[in-house]
């Protein structure tokens, strides 16, 4: 039994962040996992700029409202969906994510919740647990699952090698490099074939 775990911006989405960068003016926003492996440090420095420059929930809420799915990939997760079990698991959060969600056809979705204020500031973060990645996959195969994982980032190296088989997906020339015993693929076509020939071997 298979499920396939994917990240989810940079994968299926944008990168929401980088897009709310752009959208309010403020270049310091881009940083992602990408750059920064350490998720609670990154974003407790993504909460601080917020509260200096005033904006919150809604600000945030108006761009993803305006983000659509990488081109290609309702239609990847689609297929995808048709053979296996998919997980898509973040560390996005659920007042983020949920419009996008919509967009690709409400995939399975683990991710972690917002602490906001009654003015809409974002005072805090609940992760669902820590490393959230690699402990669901972990969890999965205690209980008789085999997973297969893909992702870009630092944060989804954790489920990518616990997994019988990862891949990156689009990710940066330094993690490729850094580690070139991961397979690393470009287009939905290949992560596709690659999913279902792990699935095809013993």
């Amino acid at each position: 039994m298979y499920i396939t775990c994917l990240d989810v911006e940079g994968v299926l989405v944008p990168e929401i962040w980088i897009a709310f960068a752009e959208a309010s003016g403020i270049p310091e926003l881009k940083r992602t996992t990408r750059d920064e492996p350490d998720y609670n440090k990154l974003m407790n420095w993504r909460l601080g700029i917020l509260k200096e420059h005033g904006l919150g929930l809604k600000e945030i809420q108006e761009t993803i409202a305006k983000i659509d799915p990488l081109p290609g990939a309702k239609a990847f997760l689609d297929e995808l969906r048709s053979f296996t079990q998919v997980i898509l698991i973040s560390d996005t959060f659920t007042q983020f994510a949920t419009p996008l969600m919509e967009k690709l056809g409400w995939p399975t979705l683990f991710c972690n919740t917002l602490e906001v204020a009654d003015n809409g500031e974002i005072t805090g973060f609940r992760m669902r647990t820590e490393q959230s990645k690699l402990s669901t996959v972990k969890a999965l195969q205690s209980i008789g699952f085999e997973t297969i994982a893909s992702g870009d980032s630092y944060n989804d190296l954790g489920m990518i090698q616990a997994s019988k088989a990862g891949f990156l997906f689009r990710s940066t020339d330094k993690i490729k490099a850094d580690y070139p015993g991961i397979s690393a693929y470009e287009t939905y076509d290949e992560l596709l074939a690659a999913i279902r020939n792990a699935m095809t071997e013993a």
